[in-house]
């Protein structure tokens, strides 16, 4: 019988609620993208706490946090560090400076208001885990995870990110407007007069890295790895919808996603509701409708939804 986690994850999700109210499928989401050693995008409008989300899971599972703001002059030597000249006995030499890439945690905020240029930059880092500047390459330390935050692209000001950059975040996470019982809570919150809440350190670098092992090794049936195989399929087959489905690196991370849920549920085997419900942020950012899905209002989540329906 293997071990069950979810006391761990329980507590982890009592710590950060300290600060955070409600946004349990956000918490959850991020963790899942942690645990498959990945990177998440996180999509709402401003104000909903998407950055003290980040920062606060950050704090709790005492990881080295960076943010990097991006605004449309940001360079990408502002992303991976530059060279800079140090002088010391008469003479001069060059120092790398690291930039604020070197983390564990690293909050891209805003990554929509960043130059394509800019944007790129990040591609590596989230890739293979290591920065090249110049004619050096640093490896960065690991566990390391790009959580990046965007804005609704209908917004002013933003550049879409393109399509291999979107490729390499695991998942897509919406996040939602708190309900009013939660949006009380918020002001009372931040209205009164009261200490800010102390955060336990729930899991180190080490365990995490473990939970990282222990995600893979939690087994999928072979039905339920056909059906990942046929739904991803679908989304390159179903042109009544689509235009552009998704690759398999989509079915790499829908298993390793629904393994990493199965994993904080406390089961030891991944389910179908595990599948059904990864399926909408592993794909989301994944697919591109065609222009009569569009022009019938339709959304990502709507094709997908209409997907899980046809591929039993």
């Amino acid at each position: 019988m293997t071990k069950s986690y979810k006391p761990v994850f329980d507590s982890l999700f009592k710590e950060v609620s300290k600060v955070i109210v409600g946004q349990r499928d956000l918490i959850e989401q991020m963790m899942v993208a942690i645990l498959c050693d990945s990177n998440a995008l996180l999509e709402g409008y401003p104000g909903l706490a998407k950055t003290l989300a980040v920062r606060t899971l950050s704090e709790v599972l005492d990881l080295k946090y960076s943010r990097i703001q991006n605004t449309p002059d940001l360079m990408p030597s502002d992303i991976t560090g530059t060279f800079i000249i140090e002088e010391s006995g008469g003479k001069r030499n060059f120092r790398f400076q690291p930039g604020p890439i070197f983390a564990n945690i690293v909050l891209a905020d805003e990554i929509n208001r960043a130059t394509p240029k800019s944007q790129s930059a990040l591609l590596e880092a989230m890739q293979e885990k290591q920065v090249t500047v110049g004619d050096k390459t640093y490896k960065l330390d690991l566990p390391f995870f790009v959580l990046a935050t965007q804005n609704p692209i209908d917004q002013e000001g933003t550049y879409p990110l393109p399509e291999a950059q979107a490729d390499r975040f695991l998942i897509k996470i919406k996040v939602e407007y708190p309900n009013p019982e939660e949006e009380s809570k918020i002001i009372d919150m931040f209205t009164s007069k009261s200490d800010k809440p102390k955060l336990k350190k729930i899991l180190t670098k080490t365990q995490l890295l473990h939970l990282q092992e222990k995600t893979r090794e939690i087994p999928i049936s072979n039905d339920l790895k056909k059906r990942v195989v046929h739904l991803i399929a679908a989304t390159r087959s179903e042109k009544a919808l689509i235009s552009y489905g998704a690759s398999p690196r989509a079915s790499i991370g829908l298993i390793l996603a629904s393994k990493a849920r199965a994993l904080i549920q406390g089961r030891n085997f991944v389910s179908k509701e595990d599948i059904e419900s990864m399926a909408y942020p592993v794909l989301r950012h994944r697919i591109i409708l065609n222009f009569e899905a569009e022009r019938k209002g339709m959304s990502q989540e709507d094709a997908i939804k209409q997907l899980l329906s046809k591929v039993k």
